[in-house]
């Protein structure tokens, strides 16, 4: 065990100095060596008080007493100046003891405590200061070795008697000096008093009982903000909350040993505590760059495991085994060069999404991006022509908090930094950086980011459980507590909730956010679901929040399936939109009422009315679990019944001709009643290239991008389409991209021939409609692509040709014809638009196809 260098020096007003002694310090075995360079041998000077030498050290027994300060109620902390802080204490006895501690120049840390004149001491009696010093563990003194002549050197002492004497002024007095080098400890105080000749000894308290404890060489810190915060005058203030723990052990860390701490605090309870906030101020010149915690509770009084700050802004994963040990980095994170963004602040109505996985994006070697760049995201900065290339504006990120790894990114341990995997080099300041200049990259090319977040349940490993134990459920139904399920709507948990949202804002730039599990949120204390829910409100309402994509989905990680709540919005939160999958899906198989397929072409007014609109619907043929978009075409055994697919007549990879050209039209379905549906369209990596994964609907079973697909004649005619399909909405925005739902004189619905559609008919497998451009704003002009005139547009899930009666037009106009799905690539779409030829007034439309025609002026 090896003594840390310290000078202790002791001395009252008025005192004279009689000779040194020699001390000792030695630490307690909870110090790296690394602090102390071996024992040193320094002086202790001998004061005299009013003709009295001062009592030699001798060991005082506590019994049964904690070291404890005085709670919050019974104490204030004033900060004088940058180089001092009192202490004020109320006694047990009444009245006040004060304890200044301030820096000097000679690199010592000075402690004054005062007492002030009492009744208590109107006879012969004398007060006289008990002190001892502690770090790691408050009920465990650091041992002090002192030398004199009349005592061994082998003597042991953990507590210092110094009498207190009376300045001019009355009041009684003790300084004492110690070494800088010394700190960071307390210095945990106990007053014994003896009175007249009887000579009986009184022991003074808090008053709560407790010793006084004051901080040397740190602050008692603040409670806000939580985690750690850098201040103008070089200290490094920590804050962290936990109710149910009875001790908390700030522990900190060099960069040269990391397998356990170089220095750990025992934070006092009434010092360091504000409720159920736990801080501390350390200056950022000591050597630490790394600090967990320790919580110590009634079953875990030792607090074994260091847990990582759950708002570490910049963490360590020391990758030494179960339990996951990860650290926060004492790490100001440099401010980052935004000057030159361009935010695009798109309307959401605006809208195209690409749903994504970072690694798996340029991951495969087929993108040909460097070792370093692939799977990360400066992958998806080089890749940025393709989301061009497809026309979309918003990338959708699936989950980029550090993450349970054998479940995968839904199941997140931590909130407030990016997965290390996501940087070229792991290493957490570089990804954080790597980041931003992705954002700051796509924001050039008018590309917004979102963020899937999952703030409902974590993985395991999570340092929350052990911190306190109401950041998760812990009763209701649905195995709330098996799933680690977070108690969303407990003050503290939506408090970190709101503030990593915040972070994510502010620090980088990211313009939204998908809550996954979203139905989640809306649980109460108990499990009960809340038709309220006030975090659901509170981000709703959050200023900082105000201009970002708030989006709610409701699939469920944990059983795979999207859970069926009718969720409070507030006119600001959007919504995946299952049911527009599920009926498309069942429409294209020739299943369900085409009255389903009418509501969510018209931006499934059955859920977005009622203060939002169509612009709040967000639409998806698949994603990133179930079957992709060619196995939705492809299987439909009874392991996929769920997925409401359609094999097109034979079960998984085929040669017959007659299936392929069926699932080929299926797929430009999909794609094409997506793009002309009311709502924000989201695609899924992959389907644009046919990606497969052979039926699986299993997440795991997603393979990297396959960037070779794209020059396959399936990838480029799918590509091509889609970035048509992005430019027909941005060219008829007028119908296509509305931020209100359409008007009666906007739409009429037909059947075949032009008759009203068989609503009621089960068998009814045929739906057209027209949609009517804006008389004033939109008359076609002659010839132009650029002309917006009205828009017919047929679905035929029917398994024969039917023939279509198209609405009569102005002698001076023609319908061209922009899409159908049934004929062959290239023809099956085009800008330009192929005219009706004259004289008719019906189209042949083939079975399992879609048709779209434009009016224009001839």
């Amino acid at each position: 065990m090896h003594p840390l260098p310290c000078l202790a020096q002791s001395h009252c007003p008025s005192s004279g100095i009689i000779g040194p002694t020699k001390l000792f310090s030695a630490n307690s075995g909870n110090y790296g060596k690394r602090l102390v360079s071996g024992p040193k041998i320094l002086d202790l000077e001998q004061t005299m008080f009013k003709g009295r030498l001062m009592k030699y050290v001798r060991r005082i027994s506590y019994g049964p007493h904690v070291l404890k300060s005085v709670a919050n109620s019974d104490i204030s902390v004033v900060k004088a100046s940058e180089d001092m802080a009192t202490y004020r204490f109320w006694m047990e006895i009444g009245g006040q003891m004060k304890a200044l501690v301030k820096k000097k120049s000679n690199n010592k840390y000075g402690l004054y405590v005062e007492v002030g004149s009492l009744q208590l001491y109107e006879g012969q009696g004398e007060l006289v200061m008990i002190w001892g010093l502690f770090r790691a563990d408050s009920t465990n003194f650091m041992p002090l070795d002192f030398q004199r002549s009349s005592a061994g050197a082998d003597s042991k002492y953990s507590t210092i008697e110094t009498p207190f004497v009376k300045d001019s002024d009355g009041r009684l007095a003790v300084e004492l000096d110690f070494e800088e080098s010394l700190a960071p400890f307390y210095v945990s105080i106990l007053l014994k008093s003896k009175l007249g000749s009887n000579s009986k000894i009184s022991t003074i308290r808090s008053q709560r009982k407790t010793n006084f404890v004051v901080p040397v060489g740190f602050r008692s810190g603040y409670p806000s903000p939580l985690g750690i915060s850098f201040s103008d005058d070089g200290f490094i203030n920590f804050a962290f909350f936990s109710r149910s723990a009875e001790r908390v052990v700030l522990c900190l860390y060099t960069d040269k040993i990391i397998e356990k701490p170089a220095l750990e605090i025992d934070l006092d309870p009434y010092v360091n505590r504000s409720g159920d906030i736990w801080h501390a101020s350390i200056h950022s010149s000591m050597p630490f760059v790394s600090y967990g915690y320790r919580c110590r509770s009634a079953t875990d009084n030792k607090g074994h495991h260091v847990l990582l700050d759950p708002y570490a802004k910049v963490i360590e994963d020391l990758e030494l085994g179960l339990p996951r040990k990860c650290l926060g980095k004492l790490y100001k994170e440099p401010a980052y060069d935004w000057s030159g963004e361009f935010r695009p602040s798109l309307p959401m109505e605006k809208l195209i999404i690409y749903r994504l996985n970072i690694t798996g994006f340029t991951k495969d070697k087929s993108s040909k991006l460097p070792g370093d760049i692939a799977g990360t995201f400066s992958g998806i900065s080089e890749k940025l022509h393709h989301f061009k290339d497809l026309g979309v504006n918003a990338i959708l990120l699936e989950p980029i908090f550090p993450f349970d790894e054998k479940k995968g990114p839904y199941f997140p341990w931590h909130f407030f930094s990016p997965e290390r995997l996501c940087g070229p080099t792991g290493d957490p300041t570089t990804v954080a950086q790597s980041m931003k200049e992705m954002v700051k990259k796509l924001h050039a090319s008018g590309i917004e980011v979102l963020l899937e977040v999952v703030f409902t349940h974590t993985g395991e490993g999570c340092a929350l459980r052990d911190i306190d134990s109401s950041y998760y459920h812990t009763e209701g139904g649905d195995n709330l507590t098996s799933r680690n399920a977070l108690n969303c709507n407990y003050p503290i948990v939506q408090q970190m909730i709101l503030e990593s949202l915040r972070y994510w804002v502010i620090e980088f730039h990211i313009d939204g956010f998908c809550f996954i599990n979203a139905s989640h949120l809306m649980r109460g204390f108990h499990g009960e679901f809340l038709s309220r829910p006030p975090l659901v409100e509170a981000i709703a309402f959050d200023p900082v929040l105000s201009k970002a994509k708030i989006i709610a989905d409701s699939w469920d990680p944990h059983e795979m399936e999207k859970k069926e709540i009718v969720f409070p919005h507030w006119k600001r939160w959007g919504e995946m939109n299952a049911k527009f999958c599920a009926d498309v899906r069942n429409f294209l198989r020739g299943q369900g009422p085409i009255s389903n397929l009418a509501t969510r072409l018209c931006g499934s007014g059955d859920f977005f009315l009622g203060g939002r609109g169509p612009a709040f619907s967000f639409n998806f043929i698949t994603r990133n679990v179930g079957l992709t978009l060619v196995d939705l075409v492809s299987f439909s055994s009874s392991t996929s019944g769920s997925e409401l697919s359609w094999n097109c007549g034979e079960e998984g990879p085929t040669n017959k001709t007659l299936v392929l050209e069926r699932r080929l039209k299926q797929i430009r379905n999909f794609l094409f009643i997506l793009f002309i549906s009311l709502g924000v369209p989201v695609l899924n990596m992959g389907d644009e290239c046919g990606q497969s994964t052979g039926g699986s609907q299993e997440y795991a079973d997603r393979k990297p991008l396959d960037w070779n697909a794209f020059r396959s004649g399936f990838g480029t005619q799918v590509t091509q389409f889609i970035s048509f399909l992005s430019l027909l909405r941005r060219r008829r925005s007028d119908i296509l991209q509305r931020k209100s739902f359409l008007k009666e004189d906007n739409i009429e619905w037909h059947g075949i021939d032009r008759t009203p559609p068989m609503w009621d008919d089960p068998s009814c497998k045929f739906l057209a409609m027209t949609l009517k451009a804006d008389a004033l704003s939109n008359q076609p002009t002659s010839g132009s692509p650029d002309a917006g005139g009205d828009l017919f547009v047929a679905f035929n899930s029917a398994n024969h040709l039917q023939k279509v009666a198209l609405p009569q037009l102005a002698v001076d106009s023609t319908w061209v014809c922009l899409v159908d799905t049934a004929l062959p690539f290239p023809v099956f779409f085009t800008v330009d638009g192929v005219p009706l030829e004259a004289g008719l007034a019906t189209y042949e439309m083939k079975s399992h196809s879609c048709i779209l025609f434009e009016a224009r002026k001839l």
